[in-house]
């Protein structure tokens, strides 16, 4: 896309009453922007869903004086701009209708990595959903997953920080312009997150993060990932929109379990009792259902001599060798290992190359 692309789909951007939709739909009917603006009023309305009143509106000229200093913006701030048909755009966002026509981003994104998980929650966060989440993104650090969160207080700063620890690409989707940080407090992690990965919006300069953009960003957090994976939530609140946007995109969505006397865990446990959401008690949870393919990271440990094992690994994987094939539930009885703690152990000795999971949550050592 060059200057003079982006210029008219800025442009685009500013008529009012174009939004998201619309403006695809202009785009598909006229092949680009520039040819949006010179065409004939009797061209549009034979576009189903443009009428006269829109077509008014793409007369307003002072869109173009907007378009060109949104433009020496971009320019003078290094700014990334990815438009719905580029390759640089998330391919999984492509196929939402209400995706953006435009994201807007710094650092060092890069979507080559398929391998795509958005991490929502509670901004008041407890010592339990802290420890899940940290846990979890080190469990799949091995499978070098992308994680998207929106760089809120709570849930979302933990799951960038945890990604950061592990030498995770990172993804914080903002909801205002890239001229500002919200929360203010975060600034101190803006460094850290364009060095491993960095921030996304659909919002020019300028937008500051009204509560209505916060609604309509959670469309971006859903559709961008293969998977949305919710930590802790109350029985209302913005993680149960963004969980609902990736159910309606037809998404996974997980949600973590929780006691039914905790209020951040009623809108968890509300997901997965309404079979909105699977139930998520480790990484390993995670890989089976997404049904990702471990062999190659396998492949590469497996060459190695000497595997080291922690002492939990080391007993289950005695065992396995004595016993043979077994079930899950049986290795975590004969282990004295709890269900939940299990599966995540077994997901690190598979990446290691030394157990393998075999039809009928069975496992075997290699």
């Amino acid at each position: 896309m060059n200057e003079t692309e982006l210029y008219y789909l800025l442009a685009l951007q500013k008529v009012e009453g174009v939004g998201d939709i619309v403006a695809k739909k202009l785009l598909t009917h006229c092949g680009d922007a520039a040819t949006i603006f010179n065409s004939k009023a009797s061209q549009l309305t034979s576009i189903d869903g443009i009428g006269s009143v829109l077509i008014s509106k793409l007369k307003d000229k002072s869109v173009f004086a907007k378009a060109e200093a949104e433009l020496k913006y971009i320019e003078n701030n290094e700014i990334k701009v990815s438009y719905f048909q580029d390759k640089t755009y998330p391919e999984r966002l492509k196929h939402c209708i209400d995706g953006p026509l435009l994201l807007f981003s710094t650092g060092t994104i890069d979507f080559n990595n398929r391998k795509i998980i958005s991490i929502v929650g509670t901004r008041k966060i407890t010592s339990y959903g802290t420890e899940f989440c940290k846990s979890l993104i080190s469990e799949l650090a091995p499978l070098n997953p992308i994680i998207v969160s929106g760089f809120a207080y709570g849930v979302d700063i933990v799951a960038h920080q945890a990604a950061i620890e592990n030498d995770l690409q990172t993804i914080g989707i903002v909801a205002h312009g890239l001229d500002q940080i919200y929360p203010s407090s975060h600034k101190k992690y803006v460094s850290k997150m364009e060095q491993n990965g960095g921030f996304m919006t659909e919002y020019w300069s300028g937008t500051n993060p009204e509560k209505e953009n916060f609604v309509k960003r959670n469309r971006i957090v859903a559709g961008i990932s293969e998977a949305t994976i919710v930590i802790e939530s109350a029985i209302k609140g913005g993680s149960l929109i963004t969980a609902n946007l990736a159910n309606d995109y037809n998404r996974d969505v997980f949600a973590v379990p929780g006691r039914t006397s905790d209020k951040l865990s009623l809108g968890c446990n509300n997901l997965i009792k309404t079979q909105k959401a699977n139930l998520l008690t480790s990484a390993a949870d995670l890989v089976y259902i997404l049904n990702w393919d471990i062999e190659k990271t396998t492949r590469s440990v497996q060459k190695k001599l000497f595997v080291t094992l922690e002492n939990e690994e080391q007993k289950i994987y005695d065992y396995l060798l004595k016993s043979g094939k077994e079930i899950l539930d049986i290795i975590a009885l004969e282990c004295d290992l709890p269900i939940y703690k299990i599966s995540g152990i077994l997901l690190n000795m598979e990446l290691k190359g030394v157990v393998r999971p075999l039809p009928g949550k069975l496992f075997e050592a290699i």
